[in-house]
């Protein structure tokens, strides 16, 4: 099995954000020590966005290793290839930039963010597993 040259391209840039999950790690130490002061609903948020920013890239890279295994094409086929990887970054980002500020209790508007990001996932999960099963 190979992958083509998009999915090849795409794998590497995802295996590069590795990087800055790794930093996001060290920065739940910081938060676990107590040195960021947070709330408890910023610790939760805090700790859900790093969860799903590294279980989502892992999806990402499992998916791109099937994508190029199915009959789709054009559209469809983007939608399988970068749904997931799209959803890693909205979902993660909206956990984070939804309780973001001094004191937050509660998300801002920008949980939307998360929301954009879920129905990525859903879009692309449905149309890489339907692309699977019809190949």
């Amino acid at each position: 099995m190979q992958l083509t040259d998009a999915s090849r391209m795409i794998a590497g840039a995802i295996l590069i954000t590795i990087v800055t999950i790794q930093i996001g790690g060290w920065f739940m130490t910081k938060i676990a020590r107590g040195d960021v002061p947070m709330t408890d609903f910023q610790k939760s948020f805090a700790r859900a966005g790093h969860g799903h920013a590294g279980v989502l890239v892992i999806l990402s890279l499992v998916g791109l290793l099937y994508v190029d295994q199915t009959g789709l094409t054009g559209l469809g086929l983007w939608v399988g290839r970068l749904g997931i990887p799209v959803a890693a970054i909205l979902m993660s980002g909206g956990f984070f930039a939804a309780s973001a500020g001094k004191g937050r209790t509660t998300p801002s508007k920008l949980i939307a963010m998360l929301w954009v990001g879920a129905a990525s996932l859903a879009v692309g999960v449905l149309t890489l597993g339907i692309g699977l099963l019809t190949a």
